[in-house]
């Protein structure tokens, strides 16, 4: 009889441990990555040179100023083609599980030359970049640095901008730094992450980024509205209960990135996260719960990758 009560206690014991677990993780404080290979695709990536007139780069979407992002609804591409959904932030990316708003990249490595060929966004023929830089003394020697002798390829491209966006990791925010041990939160800042947690908004924030984990739907407890065209699962899938389903945003930059959701209609954090209460939780939040939680996201913004402070 004893044994069993010692197995149930142990039981009970290991339970107890990962119910006590935190559900976020810090990010590494140094992220490891290639320098030579990341530096030629940060040059890549602010190069307006992979837009077919000229004047959009990677970083006109994803301005490390704006949070990585661009602080439009919806990104403004060559002649100023508005694209389909709101632009996400670059920061951190390497560690979301799929790229994209419906996880259609499965790696940096694929993200990076869609938005290159999407004619709402860049517009720009794979063959007609490579002439380009094939075109460029600098670019030539960089690649055959970097890489060795050898074609200048696509694949390049995609290795070195991706190798970028690995070394843009907001490492060290006050988050991070409680969950370290390292300092305590402030009042608010603890109140926001206690009800961030009692709320339930951890079963799909969770974990290195605070999303970027999995796929879920908006509109879980009251409907939200589904848009004809959007980048979706459902538009990979035609599946209808993938209508609204997209990959779980990070939060660990959220508080610089407005306006917000997909579609960037919420304007400002405090509605996005009253709008979020409301579709996905049923609830109404007062303005003290929203500020509380307002308080634990700010915290979660980490310093200025290191990469960028060398520019």
């Amino acid at each position: 009889m004893g044994k069993y009560i010692f197995a149930i206690l142990g039981f009970s014991l290991w339970v107890g441990g990962l119910l006590a677990q935190e559900p976020i993780s810090p990010l590494p404080l140094k992220p490891t990555y290639n320098p030579a290979l990341a530096a030629l695709g940060q040059r890549l990536f602010f190069d307006p040179i992979l837009s077919k007139d000229k004047t959009v780069s990677c970083a006109s979407c994803h301005d490390p100023a704006k949070g990585g992002a661009d602080g439009r609804e919806r990104s403004e591409g060559v002649g100023k083609v508005l694209g389909g959904m709101n632009a996400p932030s670059v920061f951190n990316a390497g560690f979301n599980f799929s790229q994209f708003w419906n996880g259609r990249a499965a790696s940096l490595e694929e993200q990076a030359l869609g938005p290159i060929q999407n004619p709402v966004e860049m517009n720009l023929a794979l063959s007609e970049m490579i002439r380009r830089l094939e075109g460029e003394p600098s670019y030539q020697e960089a690649f055959v640095q970097t890489f060795n002798p050898g074609p200048l390829t696509p694949q390049k491209v995609a290795l070195a901008l991706a190798e970028f966006e690995r070394a843009l990791v907001t490492s060290n925010s006050r988050f991070d730094r409680y969950l370290r041990k390292e300092i305590a939160l402030s009042e608010k800042e603890q109140k926001g992450y206690r009800l961030f947690k009692g709320l339930g908004c951890v079963s799909c924030h969770n974990g290195r980024l605070v999303g970027g984990n999995s796929y879920q739907k908006i509109g879980v407890v009251n409907p939200y509205p589904w848009f004809q065209g959007q980048a979706d699962l459902y538009a990979l899938t035609q599946k209808e209960s993938d209508k609204n389903r997209f990959k779980v945003p990070s939060l660990r930059m959220s508080a610089d990135t407005a306006p917000y959701f997909s579609s960037g209609e919420i304007g400002t954090l405090e509605a996005a996260i009253a709008a979020m209460g409301y579709y996905n939780l049923g609830v109404t939040l007062d303005q003290d719960q929203i500020e509380n939680l307002v308080a634990f996201i700010k915290s979660l913004k980490g310093e200025t990758p290191a990469i960028l402070e060398a520019q």
